[in-house]
């Protein structure tokens, strides 16, 4: 017999907990409340990030994080991509300092495969979206 209530209760908690890089810039350009760390190194960082990220790698998060982002605001972390699990490492280290954290699933990656805006040390990095990721003629995938 299928238990629905629990099948319902993990899909609910996974998006309690998890955003994805088309969620997250549509809030982005709503203007909610919340800030977009970067998990990754220096050299990760030059290389190209999410545009309206802030730069906190996982190392740093536990000296740095109640000194530049207020207790109360909702944070989002990202790393590389789906084979890498420093996100996840990030979100740990901000839920033991009492912030209320989601992982950016799919990381930097896929926020560059969707073509959402990309910066790097020398300005904006236009990329084309990858029709594997995202619809290439329209503006959201309607999930």
């Amino acid at each position: 017999m299928t238990d629905t209530a629990a099948i319902l209760a993990h899909f609910e908690a996974k998006l309690a907990f998890e955003t994805d890089p088309s969620d997250v810039r549509s809030a982005q350009l709503a203007g909610d409340s919340f800030v977009l760390v970067d998990t990754r190194g220096d050299a990760a960082w030059a290389q190209g990030r999410a545009e309206g990220a802030i730069h906190l790698p996982t190392a740093q998060i536990a000296e740095r994080a109640t000194a530049e982002i207020p207790a109360d605001m909702p944070v989002v972390v990202y790393c590389w991509g789906p084979a890498c699990n420093g996100a996840t490492k990030a979100a740990i280290q901000f839920a033991k300092l009492g912030y209320a954290v989601k992982e950016m699933i799919g990381g930097f990656e896929y926020w560059a495969r969707e073509g959402l805006p990309v910066l790097t040390d020398d300005g904006h990095l236009h990329r084309e979206v990858d029709a594997l990721t995202s619809p290439v003629s329209a503006i959201s995938c309607d999930c």
